[in-house]
């Protein structure tokens, strides 16, 4: 009834959902580019509403308390414990692990601002649970949210990043420095270190 209702008014907002949910892909991490606006949380819900896939996203395990928990899981969130290793990649690796269906969406941009460069936590998430990448669009000034075609890592991260990066400039997608560069060098950066992408505070 809710998801309804959510996706109705996603609908009535002018909204639309380009491409489709991915077919027998129960894990996945969705790549949300670019991060422009604070109506990006609405509009993911709207997109998750319509696409009718439960895509949640992360969060520190402290903000699972007994009077808070109930909202943040009904809201999507996992919780991530780091109790035991400082490492959000490997946390996020081991909460992968414990579902058999988990699907989270992350900003790798971690800002509306502009940025040269992308967070690259997402990636070393996905290679190291072994779950797909799916990339997805928004754009506001068309009221569009368009879904890629799920990406399988093979751990040559050039190579896999060109077709992320492709895919981003394919849809003429707003652009900020970090795509920007790649436009106009072909040039991926070479990862950091693992970033904590999509971990909320």
């Amino acid at each position: 009834m809710l998801r309804s209702l959510i996706a109705f008014l996603f609908r009535l907002a002018g909204w639309k959902v380009v491409g489709s949910a991915p077919v027998g892909v129960p894990k996945s991490i969705w790549v949300v580019i670019p991060h422009t606006s604070n109506w990006d949380f609405p509009v993911g819900l709207g997109t998750r509403a319509t696409l009718k896939i439960w895509i949640g996203y992360l969060a520190k395990q402290e903000l699972f308390r007994w009077y808070s928990g109930w909202l943040f899981r009904a809201l999507g969130g996992y919780p991530v414990d780091r109790s035991r290793n400082n490492n959000l990649v490997d946390a996020v690796v081991d909460t992968f692990r414990k579902n058999n269906y988990m699907h989270i969406a992350i900003a790798p941009e971690g800002t509306r601002t502009d940025v040269a460069r992308l967070k690259t936590g997402f990636y070393y998430m996905a290679l190291g649970a072994g779950v797909p990448l799916i990339p997805v669009v928004f754009s506001h000034p068309t009221k569009t949210v368009t879904v890629g075609e799920a990406l399988y890592l093979t751990g040559k991260y050039q190579q896999d990043m060109k077709q992320l990066y492709d895919f981003y400039l394919a849809t003429g997608c707003e652009k900020k420095t970090w795509l920007r560069d790649y436009e106009r060098t072909g040039i991926i950066p070479e990862p950091g270190r693992p970033a904590s992408d999509g971990l909320l505070p």
